[in-house]
């Protein structure tokens, strides 16, 4: 039977949505089961709607609960000051029946993530939370720097790095995924499949 992936992600803009839909098809290219979850939001919708913040995407939203039936995980939250996002910690905050029990231990994870700007701490944000997964005992599966040639290339800006796939957004939303930032996001999911897909 194949391994059974959750995608678990949060957008305020979508850029991480985006980014989800294509590790999501990287996992599926492997032949890994996969669901795509969004954690709750946890700003009013007034604060929402001064900040510009279009509609959630129709995608189900996930419970602490819920992680335990996954073989393995692939996580997508912006960056806040070199940090994950708030709305995904208080999300992982409530795992803590789950550590008492060491019901994650073992399972492997992945992170993807955005920042505003060149400069705005992708593989920071991915570093700073990594103690979140490992006080479970989980195990961090970074995709390297087995995409090649297209992670060495400076001619046009691009997010992601040997820590997971990312992208630049500017300080108002505007900017959009590029393609290879897309590409990017795919190609973790394919490696992260074919690692679950060895470990099964």
């Amino acid at each position: 039977m194949a391994p059974t992936i959750y995608v678990v992600y949060y957008s305020m803009y979508g850029h991480i949505y985006k980014l989800a839909k294509e590790v999501v098809a990287g996992l599926e290219a492997e032949g890994v089961t996969v669901k795509l979850f969004q954690v709750p939001e946890t700003l009013p919708e007034e604060v929402l709607g001064k900040m510009h913040a279009p509609p959630k995407q129709d995608v189900p939203l996930i419970s602490a609960n819920d992680l335990t039936d996954a073989d393995g995980f692939v996580f997508g939250y912006p960056t806040r000051f070199g940090n994950m996002a708030g709305q995904f910690k208080q999300f992982w905050d409530s795992t803590g029946g789950l550590w008492m029990k060491g019901a994650l231990a073992g399972k492997p994870f992945s992170i993807f993530t955005s920042t505003a700007s060149q400069g705005g701490g992708q593989e920071n944000t991915i570093a700073s939370s990594l103690s979140n997964f490992v006080h479970h005992g989980m195990v961090f599966v970074p995709p390297g720097y087995t995409m090649g040639a297209e992670l060495y290339d400076l001619t046009t800006p691009r997010g992601g790095s040997a820590w997971g796939a990312g992208t630049f957004t500017s300080s108002d939303g505007s900017r959009q995924p590029s393609e290879v930032e897309l590409k990017f996001a795919k190609h973790q999911g394919k490696i992260f499949g074919q690692f679950v897909n060895r470990l099964k």
